[in-house]
């Protein structure tokens, strides 16, 4: 995609799944990445994977060595910053505990302005750059269980609309993506009894892959999106249709 093979691409929570996919589509564009996850036995499989343009950094997002760290790099330039991290600690409303929503709110929402404030300075310096967020579908409609996700996914959505409206004067476009269900790894494990049923939400009736989100990615940074800013882009199969 245009613009794509000379960048310089950040993504958070690189390791396995969506985010590894990211990966792996950056860097068949010719994209120069920046991986960041946690300790991780993946990191010699995605070291192999990515022979050549791959920095790969240990690094906690909720914590200030992990964003010193990040921020060292950032500081080498930046094109693109892809904000993929995110956990899960589900419980009904009654049950949930400080520790699962204190956990969540810091991995899925202020890590993620943390890491976009970092990415504006550098990109309003430059006056060009992308920042992407990840949200979700149940940001639109909730979902049982997880009151701290949704919170978090809702969040994420409101801030790329206000930072796309603060950084647009300087070049830097801001979108988000909501992915449905996305056959993962993880997912994949799940009884077949659930993944059937998710599945039939969709009107596509099938799960999506994590190169679905990837390509979206892919293409709201590159310049065929130029104009595109301040959006959330559903990658769910028509789940939020009903």
């Amino acid at each position: 995609m245009k613009g794509l093979s000379t960048s310089r691409v950040f993504i958070t929570g690189a390791a396995s799944g969506i985010g590894r996919a990211t990966a792996q589509r950056f860097y068949n564009e010719g994209s120069n990445l920046v991986l960041v996850d946690m300790p991780t036995e993946e990191e010699s499989e995605l070291k192999a994977m990515f022979p050549e343009r791959m920095t790969y950094l240990q690094a906690d997002v909720t914590t200030k060595v992990g964003l010193d760290k990040i921020q060292e790099q950032v500081n080498l330039g930046l094109d693109v910053f892809i904000n993929n991290a995110g956990i899960t600690r589900d419980a009904t409303v009654h049950k949930m505990t400080d520790d699962q929503w204190d956990q969540v709110i810091a991995v899925n929402l202020t890590a993620i302005f943390k890491l976009s404030r970092m990415a504006a300075i550098k990109m309003k310096e430059q006056k060009s750059g992308v920042i992407l967020n990840a949200a979700s579908v149940v940001a639109h409609y909730g979902n049982f269980g997880q009151t701290n996700y949704t919170a978090t996914k809702a969040g994420v959505i409101a801030m790329t609309k206000t930072m796309a409206k603060e950084l647009g004067k300087d070049g830097v476009r801001v979108n988000a993506i909501a992915p449905g269900f996305i056959g993962t790894p993880m997912v994949r494990k799940m009884p077949e009894k659930v993944l059937e049923m998710m599945e039939g939400k969709a009107p596509l009736r099938r799960l999506g892959e994590p190169e679905d989100i990837a390509a979206a990615y892919a293409f709201l940074a590159s310049e065929d999106a130029s104009f595109i800013t301040g959006t959330c882009l559903n990658v769910d199969g028509g789940v939020v249709l009903g």
